[in-house]
């Protein structure tokens, strides 16, 4: 029933369009459960990062989707093996998605992990050319099945407490390339979609990179989507 993502090694298109099939499904979930964030933000005493971690996986437990009862492993808060069924195939993916929230000052970038990629980070930093290769694999082998390995982040923008509430002003919705579409998004140094992180190597932290929002929309403008909270707009999708 299902094709191997194995067999897309030459097929980036392929590839793409799982990505952006996938985006579409995380984006709608959240737009759906757009007035819950906002009064989870406004009321609820908790740090903003659980609360983003907590509206992603609200939204997508109640949006559903076909899921297969096998165990992911990684340093990200949702993570589901699922069937992805297009008219023309089916394959097994590896969903992966990441909740970050951070004041909307920060809203150019997230800071991720290389434990949350597939890709290399191929960038210039303190006048040295680095490439990093990131620790998730393109594609995820579990009881002799393949997965394809997706990456989703979900960033939630706000301005702290006034009158003793946050005020959620957008969610940014980002499609990581998988590490096979290396050469199209991230091909070397000087084109890139990283930006530097916020570690600090002198004290042993570990390596972190930011992933600019704008860099990656200049490549593919549908890889970004944002839902706009305050003032509440309907949720347009960008790109083709």
């Amino acid at each position: 029933m299902t094709i191997s993502p194995n067999s897309f090694e030459s097929q980036p298109e392929t590839i793409e369009a799982v990505e952006k099939a996938t985006l579409r499904m995380v984006a709608q979930a959240l737009y759906d459960f757009s007035l819950e964030a906002e009064q989870i933000f406004k009321n609820e005493e908790d740090l903003v990062a659980d609360m983003g971690e907590d509206i992603t996986r609200e939204a997508l437990d109640r949006l559903g989707f076909s899921q297969i009862p096998i165990r992911l492993f990684g340093k990200i808060d949702f993570k589901k093996a699922r069937y992805v069924f297009h008219p023309d195939y089916a394959i097994r993916q590896a969903l992966f998605v990441d909740s970050k929230a951070e004041k909307i000052e920060g809203e150019a970038t997230v800071t991720l992990q290389t434990s949350q990629t597939s890709m290399s980070i191929r960038q210039r930093r303190g006048g040295r050319v680095l490439e990093v290769p990131g620790k998730l694999p393109t594609v995820i082998d579990r009881e002799g099945q393949a997965y394809l390995t997706s990456t989703i982040f979900v960033k939630y923008h706000y301005n702290p407490r006034t009158r003793g509430a946050n005020q959620l002003i957008n969610i940014v919705v980002a499609a990581l390339p998988n590490g096979r579409l290396q050469e199209v998004y991230n091909p070397n140094e000087r084109d890139t979609i990283w930006r530097a992180g916020r570690d600090a190597p002198s004290l042993g932290e570990e390596f972190r990179v930011r992933l600019h929002f704008g860099a990656l929309k200049s490549k593919a403008n549908w890889r970004v989507q944002t839902i706009k909270i305050s003032p509440k707009m309907e949720f347009i999708w960008e790109g083709p």
